[in-house]
């Protein structure tokens, strides 16, 4: 996964809030889907306002962001070559390569931030900590990541890990962005709303060296770490263990199949519109 040395990152798309931005919080008119303990490290979640917030689901009803200074990615992250040497910049990288292929698909797409932190942070969705794990937050339109989620996908769920590991969490996470613009985040089924949003990481894995950020096409091995990671997260394999037997009725991301499948049709196909919901739950 290299990034060409001289591709310009913009690192205005991610900030590096630093550490713990204080607990509690609760999730103000709404419902976290996926999260919550050790099955909701599961992560990939999204936060979903099934009930609207208190401002209709604009972001300003949400308890405000505390925010801590960290490092300055502007400085640090300035080239590809940047993004190749450091897990902070590759994340700008990984996000700007993102953000870039669904502005040529989403007519009016808008930026949405990658907030990385440590420890715990109040969000407008909530308290996110690496115990929640990633999550997209509709009401600031804005992704939650606490790297040290990806040392825990690998020592508790058995992932092997590696960079597009990474880069498929944040790709799913972004189709979560792209469902709220397009008004498909909100259907009433967390299983479909999580299969698209596996599918659409595909879709821009597909065509992620047409964005320009990257050398090449990403290999056989690299799209395997997605698709490991992909199998890792299923709500079956979670299940089975952390509490020793599989739940159907309680699923809400989808089997490990079913998501490598969904990863696997955005990814062979490289078109959005293969990723319909009815299609995929």
């Amino acid at each position: 996964m290299d990034f060409r040395d001289d591709v310009n990152l913009d690192p205005s798309q991610v900030e590096d809030v630093g550490g713990s931005g204080g607990g509690g919080g609760g999730f103000p008119g709404g419902v976290i889907v996926g999260g919550g303990g050790v099955v909701g490290l599961i992560a990939l979640i999204v936060v979903l306002v099934l009930n609207n917030l208190g401002d209709g689901g604009g972001g300003s009803g949400g308890r405000p962001v505390q925010r801590q200074p960290s490092s300055n990615l502007s400085e640090q992250c300035r080239t590809g070559k940047d993004a190749d040497q450091s897990e902070k910049c590759r994340v700008v990288g990984v996000v700007n390569s993102i953000q870039d292929y669904w502005k040529q698909e989403v007519s009016g797409y808008r930026n949405a931030r990658t907030v990385l932190y440590s420890g715990s942070l109040r969000t407008p969705c909530g308290t996110a900590s690496a115990a929640v794990g990633p999550f997209y937050c509709p009401s600031d339109q804005r992704v939650y990541l606490d790297l040290s989620f990806f040392g825990q996908l690998h020592q508790q769920f058995g992932a092997k890990g590696g960079p597009f590991a990474q880069a498929y969490v944040i790709a799913h996470e972004y189709g979560h962005h792209v469902q709220d613009l397009l008004g498909d985040l909100r259907s009433g089924s967390s299983v479909p709303v999580e299969l698209q949003a596996d599918c659409y990481a595909g879709v821009w894995a597909h065509n992620a060296v047409k964005t320009g950020f990257y050398e090449k096409p990403f290999t056989t091995h690299e799209i395997a770490e997605a698709l490991d990671a992909a199998a890792a997260v299923g709500d079956d394999r979670i299940q089975q263990r952390t509490q020793g037997r599989i739940d159907p009725e309680s699923f809400t991301h989808g089997t490990s199949k079913q998501r490598v499948d969904a990863f696997q049709r955005g990814y062979e196909n490289g078109r959005a519109g293969d990723c319909n919901q009815s299609d995929l739950g």
